[in-house]
């Protein structure tokens, strides 16, 4: 009797054993790889931003990267912190519109952070969030000037940031309507402006919304106007390595859960309905296109 008391006994606790073994191997996260992998070991993460896309990534008085992109990027490594289970140090890396996409694709930068806008070239090479913002072509011009749209380009000189879709919009409208502008490309938006200012170009093409955040910050909205149809349909994202699965359900998880709680609604009107740290407001409320967007995510986590 004895016996057979201590062999159940044994059997069972080899059952719980097993049973314990399972539900451990049911509950356990799965190994990590990727980008996960590489910032669990290394503790930190390399964030690429612009310095001049104002008001999604620039850089503060003190040279600290600040703006609208970079509080989506951040709420993005509180998510990557608790799912890697440690604390995360940033790490800084400018780019710029030509550097930014090869950046990514070496591993230069884990995510980027700026103005950038998702098409399908791009994504051959890299994958984005899903949309954080709408935005199209469109002209900057000094008031009083004869140019109100595209087909007032003749003969004018146009200038479009290296690296850009606006680059290619405007080079594609010059062939297609067959209008003979001049055009020049800056290293940056700033020096874009710059040569606006100086009076060497007769318009600077780019999104709207960086042509507001630029006469914004330099406080300039009563000299200049921007102008015309909208020549594109640009909707950004952040960007971060192709082909990296386990990042890419987080990425689309935060954003999910952050357009749920109305955290994307509020860092956008910290941004564009409030005033920026130079003082002056873009006055810029969310675009229809925007609000579906943020509402088909709603509806995702229901």
């Amino acid at each position: 009797m004895k016996r057979a008391f201590i062999v159940v006994k044994f059997a069972a606790v080899v059952l719980m054993t097993l049973a314990a073994l399972q539900l451990g191997a049911q509950t356990a996260p799965p190994q990590l790889v990727g980008t996960l992998a590489k910032v669990r070991e290394s503790g930190s993460i390399t964030i690429g931003h612009r310095e001049s896309s104002i008001p999604f990534s620039y850089r503060s008085v003190r040279g600290k990267p600040m703006g609208y992109s970079i509080d989506l990027c951040k709420l993005l490594v509180d998510a990557i912190s608790e799912e890697v289970g440690r604390d995360i140090t940033i790490k800084w890396q400018p780019v710029t519109s030509e550097s930014r996409i090869a950046a990514v694709v070496s591993g230069q930068v884990d995510l980027e952070c700026g103005s950038t806008t998702n098409n399908l070239e791009r994504q051959k090479q890299v994958s984005f969030s899903p949309t954080m913002f709408v935005s199209g072509t469109k002209l900057l011009v000094k008031k009083g000037s004869s140019i109100k749209s595209f087909r007032d380009l003749v003969g004018k000189k146009v200038v479009v940031t290296a690296g850009t879709t606006n680059d290619k919009t405007m080079r594609e409208l010059a062939v297609k309507f067959k209008i003979d502008m001049i055009l020049s490309v800056a290293e940056d938006h700033a020096a874009s402006f710059a040569q606006l200012q100086a009076g060497q170009v007769d318009a600077f093409a780019t999104d709207d919304v960086l042509l507001y955040g630029l006469l914004a910050q330099n406080k300039a909205q009563a000299d200049y106007v921007v102008t015309g149809d909208m020549l594109s349909y640009d909707p950004y994202g952040i960007m971060y390595r192709k082909g990296d699965a386990q990042l890419a359900q987080l990425v689309n998880d935060t954003f999910h859960s952050l357009a749920e709680d109305g955290e994307i609604e509020r860092r956008y009107r910290r941004w564009f309905l409030r005033k920026l740290p130079s003082g002056v407001s873009l006055d810029l409320p969310m675009s229809p296109q925007l609000e579906t967007i943020i509402q088909t995510m709603v509806a995702r986590t229901e």
